[in-house]
């Protein structure tokens, strides 16, 4: 079948590996899942004698708190989204990313390390890195509209030109006020922009800064596991999403019972996150060789998709923690849908002029299949009436969630961690920006108080990946169902 076709093809490319190595990191299952002890792809002989129980993740009806039933998530984004973003993540304008895997964690005193070979990155020499990325160079975007004069030679040599003395001498007493004047504006331009965002951006002037190829550094299981590991995700739950119950209690993972709609939707999308790791890790999972002249593989594991979501170990929570992966995508699809006009807009530039238009061309197609989705999440039921003191919380609690990535002791799993988190905060920092919060509002270039920076979109875009390709391999999970 089509869909089967186009995940082998991925699995070699490597373009959308999944959140493997992230998810070894929050190694934690949503229940006090048994170890598992085989890694054969078949089924589980007590899942293969049971249609009861192996039917679990053929999940159907409505999402919660949404408009629009799974079996409707899966159709669209099987068949329109998946294959288009995966060749679009595989471009260099989203495949290049520069982060700072040593900033210092600044929750806890005993940040953990990963000595493993597999915790590695390998970041990017300088002559890897496409020229328009380089020393910052396409961190802010560029308007698509200017995009003549930023490929033009005439623009790359602008500044060169012969002056008279008296020129230069004004220019330089205009050039003092006007750097006087930009770092001023820089910095209120800062502090506006930090009451909007969700998460935390690592210093672009950071000397630890590097470029990483991500289809280099693919997402994959790393072996980094034990209690710091498990630590990551009980503060994320325990204490960033407005619940006070322990990993260790039976009931883990649904404690929204009388939570508001805004502590719901919190809750459900970190979830959401948690379900897709844990997609990810049971799809890419490390099969050892089989002989002393194989190589090892990574490949789906059902046994252990099963027994992270299986009815009977999840307390039967496992079929509502993947409906929370549906619901995260839907909020982040509604993200895209009405960044479309701003996005749309961007230049994407990398310095190649006819690469950079296909891309433009491709950004463009994708966000009219998303915003064309009928059932978008509708963000302008939240935050009304007395719920609107809940806002600044609710942007705190992910901010802190987002400084936690900086306690990963695997480098990759940090990586990883950072672009899905950093991802899921842009989205969330577009569906609440704008003059208008109506349900079918749009952010354009023109929208007061909005600006994305390139590590922004393709987090956002990276993230919105991850989750497509979960939705994807649950299907795949479906057909090894008898």
């Amino acid at each position: 079948m089509k869909l089967s076709k186009q995940l082998i093809r991925q699995r070699h490319v490597s373009v959308v590996v999944a959140a493997v190595a992230f998810a070894a990191l929050l190694f934690l299952p949503h229940a006090n899942a048994q170890t598992i002890k085989s890694v054969d792809k078949t089924l589980p002989e007590v899942l293969r004698s049971s249609n009861e129980k192996s039917c679990f993740c053929k999940l159907g009806g409505e999402v919660d708190d949404c408009s629009c039933t799974v079996e409707s998530v899966d159709l669209f984004n099987n068949n329109q989204i998946y294959e288009q973003l995966t060749d679009l993540l595989a471009t260099d304008y989203f495949k290049y990313y520069p982060v700072d895997l040593l900033t210092p964690c600044t929750i806890w005193k005993d940040e953990g390390t990963c000595s493993l070979s597999n915790c590695g990155v390998k970041a990017c020499t300088e002559d890897e890195v496409p020229e328009g990325l380089k020393n910052g160079k396409g961190e802010e975007n560029q308007s698509a509209k200017t995009a003549g004069k930023k490929y033009s030679e005439e623009a790359q040599e602008e500044g060169c030109r012969q002056v008279d003395e008296t020129e230069v001498t004004l220019s330089k007493i205009d050039k003092t006020i006007s750097e006087a004047s930009n770092e001023a504006f820089k910095t209120w331009s800062k502090h506006d922009d930090a009451q909007n965002d969700f998460c935390q951006l690592d210093d672009e002037t950071s000397p630890t800064l590097e470029y990483v190829n991500l289809l280099l550094n693919p997402e994959r299981y790393t072996g980094y596991a034990g209690p710091h590991a498990n630590k990551i995700w009980t503060s994320i739950y325990k204490e960033n999403c407005f619940i006070d119950k322990s990993p260790d209690d039976s009931s883990y993972g649904l404690p929204i019972a009388g939570m508001c709609l805004e502590k719901r939707v919190f809750y459900r999308m970190v979830s959401g996150l948690h379900t897709s790791i844990n997609t990810h890790l049971s799809a890419r999972y490390y099969h050892p060789p089989k002989t002393a002249f194989d190589k090892g593989t990574w490949d789906l594991n059902a046994s252990e998709f099963y027994d992270r979501f299986d009815p009977e170990k999840t307390y039967g929570h496992g079929p509502t923690y993947l409906r929370n992966l549906y619901f995260t995508y839907l909020v982040e699809l509604r993200a895209l849908a009405k960044a479309a006009p701003y996005l749309k807009d961007q230049l994407f530039y990398t310095g190649k002029k006819e690469y950079d238009e296909k891309t433009r061309e491709t950004v463009a197609k994708l966000l009219d299949v998303a915003t064309n989705f009928p059932h978008h999440f509708d963000e302008s039921k939240l935050f009304q009436g007395e719920a609107s003191q809940l806002k600044e919380e609710f942007r705190l609690k992910f901010l802190n969630i987002s400084q936690i990535m900086n306690c990963v002791g695997c480098d990759k799993c940090r990586l990883w961690g950072k672009i899905q988190v950093r991802g899921m905060g842009t989205a969330l920092k577009i569906l609440f920006s704008g003059d208008d919060m109506s349900a079918n509002s749009v952010l354009t270039s023109e929208s007061s108080h909005f600006q994305l920076n390139r590590v922004e979109i393709v987090s956002l875009f990276n993230a919105f990946g991850r989750l497509s390709t979960s939705i994807a391999l649950i299907e795949e999970f479906r057909r090894l169902v008898p």
